[in-house]
């Protein structure tokens, strides 16, 4: 861990934001992670210190680099490669408590719909 850059693509999956390296680096070219405030490529040096900004569908993390990796390990061991600011933490528990109560309001029918029930639904959809 006593590098001094490594490639962004290997960073984000040493520090468990992606399964995959693909993912990483398709996130990456897809504008999905900032460096800097700047887009990036998947095989940009990532220094000590530098600020990434990392959209995961609806939730975004606001991370600073504090150690580098190429290799996955635990997940207590890549919690260690980065801080979260407090503004990200609160933003993403925010996010959070919206769908959850999003949720709630959301209909949902007693059962399954039976044949009549399924038909009437296919006609109104435009498909029966």
């Amino acid at each position: 861990m006593n590098q001094k850059s490594v490639r962004l693509d290997k960073w984000l999956w040493a520090a468990r934001f992606f399964k995959t390296r693909a993912l990483a680096a398709a996130a990456i070219s897809g504008g999905k992670v900032r460096v800097d405030g700047t887009r990036a490529k998947p095989a940009r040096a990532l220094n000590v210190g530098s600020q990434l900004q990392i959209t995961k569908g609806a939730l975004r993390y606001d991370v600073m680099v504090c150690a580098l990796s190429e290799q996955r390990g635990p997940a207590s061991q890549a919690q260690t490669l980065y801080t979260e600011t407090e503004e990200s933490k609160a933003q993403r528990v925010l996010q959070k408590d919206q769908q959850r109560l999003a949720s709630l309001y959301t209909p949902r029918p007693d059962q399954r719909p039976d044949k009549q029930d399924r038909r009437r639904l296919l006609k109104h959809r435009g498909k029966g």
